[in-house]
């Protein structure tokens, strides 16, 4: 191979990195935004207690979490939470959740 194809091969070369960079940059910047909203209408939706009570619990069960939350937009914007939401409500609501979860038994024989 000549130096001419060797460097023809090493700018596509960079320039697909770059576009792959700028894509992944792209990305995270639309998440971040995406989770900023998500916050501003939590911020809204929650008292300060259950807002804090919800972030106890997403440092131990993010993806439960994270589904609680949306669940509580939704709820939020089609009229079926009181707004703000308080904490003993939260609790309430994180209790019917809790109660769907299956148990498993272990017997030792």
């Amino acid at each position: 191979m000549s130096n001419d194809e060797l460097e023809s091969i090493r700018k596509r070369k960079l320039l697909s990195m770059q576009n792959r960079v700028s894509d992944e940059q792209r990305q995270t910047q639309a998440e971040d935004k995406i989770e900023a909203q998500k916050q501003a209408l939590l911020r809204q939706i929650l008292s300060p207690e259950a807002r804090q009570r919800l972030n106890n619990l997403k440092m131990v069960r993010a993806d439960f979490t994270e589904q609680i939350e949306l669940q509580l937009i939704q709820m939020a914007q089609i009229g079926k939470l009181p707004i703000p939401l308080s904490d003993a409500q939260l609790k309430q609501i994180l209790m019917q959740l809790q109660t769907h979860k299956r148990e498993t038994k272990i017997t030792r024989i």
